[in-house]
This record gives C-alpha cells, sequence and structure tokens, in this order.
C-alpha cells in the first residue's frame, strides 16, 4: 500500500507536469490524480484497522487458550496426585476425606471450565428460543438459588451475599436468566474483596422494566476498560500473572443473552467506595402491581440509581 501511494504521487506529479503545458488537461488530471490517491488512502486505513482488530483477537485467542490450558492442567495435575498418594500410601480417615473433597473441587472446576465454552458456543449459534421454553420467570427464585449456589461454591457463609429483593418476574427461558446471574455473582465473589461482600438488589420500575445490581467490593473496573470486558477471551491483565481462575467467556454469555431479550447491562463504579456495580435492565413487571407501587417510597434509598454506591 505504502509502495503504490509512493508511485501514484510519483506518476501524479509527472504527468501534471507533463499536462501543464495544457491547461485543460491540469485540471482533469488534478481531479483523476487526487480521487486515486484519496481511494488508495481509504483502502490504507481500511487496512490498518483490520490489522489492528485481528491482532486483538489473535491477542485474546491467546489469552484464552493460556487459560484453558492452566483451567484443565491444574485441576488434573492435583487430582493425579491425590489419587497416586492414595495408592502408594495408607493415609488416616481424615486425610481420605480431605483429598476426596479436594478432588470433587477440582471436578468441579473443570465442569464449569465446559459448561462456559458449551454455554459461549450456544449462545452465539443460538438466536431465538422455542416458544414452549419462554415462561415468566420469577427473577426474584432465581437470584436467590443463584447466590445459595455461588457462596457454596466458594465456601462462604450464606451471608456474604446481601439481598434486596421484590417480587417481579422476567418473560425468558428459565436457563437463560439463571446464566446470566449465575455469571455476575460468580464474578461479583470472585474478584471482590477480602473477605467478598456482594450485594444483589432487584425492583420493577413501574415502566414494564425490572433492574437488578450486583454490587462487590473489589478493586473495581478503570473507566477506559468496562466496554472491552463483555469481548470474548477478555480478562484484564496477563495470563501468566493472574491468580483469579476464568476463560473471559463469562461476561460474554452475559452481554449475549441480556441483549438476546431485549434488555442492557451497563457496568458502573461505587463513588467513593472501592467496588463495581453491574446493572441490567430486563423487560418484566412485579408480581404484585398494587402492593408494588405502593412500597416504593420507602424503598427510595434502594432505588435510587446512585444508592448501590453505599449498599
Amino acid at each position: 500500500m505504502i509502495v503504490l501511494i509512493v508511485l501514484v504521487i510519483i506518476g501524479w506529479v509527472f504527468a501534471a507536469a507533463v499536462a501543464a503545458q495544457t491547461a485543460g488537461y491540469w485540471w482533469v488530471i488534478l481531479a483523476v490524480g487526487a480521487t486515486f490517491l484519496g481511494l488508495v488512502l481509504v483502502g490504507v486505513v481500511l487496512y490498518l484497522l483490520i490489522s489492528i482488530k485481528e491482532i486483538n483477537l489473535n491477542q485474546r485467542q491467546s489469552n484464552f487458550i493460556d487459560s484453558v490450558t492452566h483451567e484443565l492442567k491444574s485441576p488434573i495435575a492435583s487430582m493425579k496426585l491425590y489419587l497416586q498418594t492414595l495408592k502408594r500410601r495408607q493415609v488416616s480417615e481424615q486425610q481420605q476425606a480431605d483429598f476426596y473433597r479436594f478432588m470433587l473441587d477440582d471436578l468441579e472446576r473443570l465442569d464449569t471450565l465446559i459448561n462456559h465454552m458449551l454455554e459461549a458456543a450456544r449462545v452465539e449459534h443460538q438466536t431465538k428460543a422455542p416458544d414452549e421454553e419462554i415462561v415468566d420467570v420469577d427473577l426474584s427464585r432465581v437470584l436467590e438459588e443463584c447466590a445459595q449456589a455461588a457462596c457454596q461454591r466458594h465456601s462462604l457463609p450464606s451471608n456474604a451475599i446481601a439481598l434486596d429483593l421484590r417480587p417481579a418476574i422476567v418473560r425468558a427461558r428459565t436457563i437463560d436468566v439463571d446464566m446470566i446471574f449465575r455469571n455476575l455473582i460468580d464474578n461479583a465473589l470472585k474478584y471482590g474483596g477480602t473477605p467478598p461482600e456482594v450485594h444483589v438488589e432487584m425492583w420493577p420500575d413501574g415502566r414494564g422494566r425490572v433492574i437488578t445490581r450486583v454490587a462487590d467490593n473489589g478493586p473495581g473496573i478503570p473507566l477506559p476498560l468496562r466496554r472491552k470486558i463483555f469481548g470474548r477471551f477478555v480478562r484484564l491483565g496477563s495470563e501468566l500473572e493472574r491468580a483469579k481462575t476464568g476463560t473471559g467467556l463469562g461476561l460474554f454469555i452475559v452481554r449475549t443473552l441480556v441483549k438476546r431479550w431485549k434488555g442492557k447491562i451497563t457496568v458502573q463504579g461505587r463513588g467513593s467506595r472501592p467496588g463495581t456495580v453491574f446493572e441490567v435492565d430486563l423487560p418484566g413487571k412485579p408480581t404484585e402491581p398494587d402492593r408494588s407501587d405502593a412500597a416504593a417510597p420507602a424503598q427510595g434509598a434502594a432505588l435510587n440509581p446512585h444508592s448501590m454506591s453505599s449498599p
């Protein structure tokens, strides 16, 4: 492209010098040369943009391969070590119980990895859910179950997640709604502070939408990166220096499913406090419209758009 531009400029100057003797041809050559040069420059810019996107994609894929390799190798090596120990040595019943528990944890880690990869492939290729699978989903029940399951997976007490829920339903597939909030709550616990403190708040806004916020007390996400984290294979930092497990597919799955059900997801900070707030806006309605409207003023602090800065 650069060589072509140089040749065009040289040829243009030469042709202009030859045509300078005839005034009529000068303007024709000038117009044709300027147009051709402009087209070449547009091609160069497009080529550079495509090259940059390709480099970014290759980097994300490299991160994904590094992540998956580590996620597969670590639990397999751990289970292999425990099984070899059980085979070659006599261990106490307590040690056996601990080994079995550790191996079950490793299997759960492998199962989570495989599920994320399968879910990512499914949500990308399945554009529409069958009509028979679309139902009224009790969102408060789904959030309670996701919170309980997340605490069990991370071996945390149930009070690690504070719930502030109002009765509401959304029209969608139950498995998709569960997948959205299971990923968000799991990330909040994984990347939260020590100890993690997660606040989940949900309410119908009275305009045919249901708002859910998941807040954590982690280090937060820099503003320039808040849009990028929803990309496929995107994880902040270097895979070789990362302490947290993951594949970079969770938030990609969340955004894809939220958009599929005509919702939107945004990322916010918590003001002066450390942490991140993920807000999910889905079409829905209160389970009990009259009571929901009457109780709205009493929940003013919770319903304030900035309330999650100090849950």
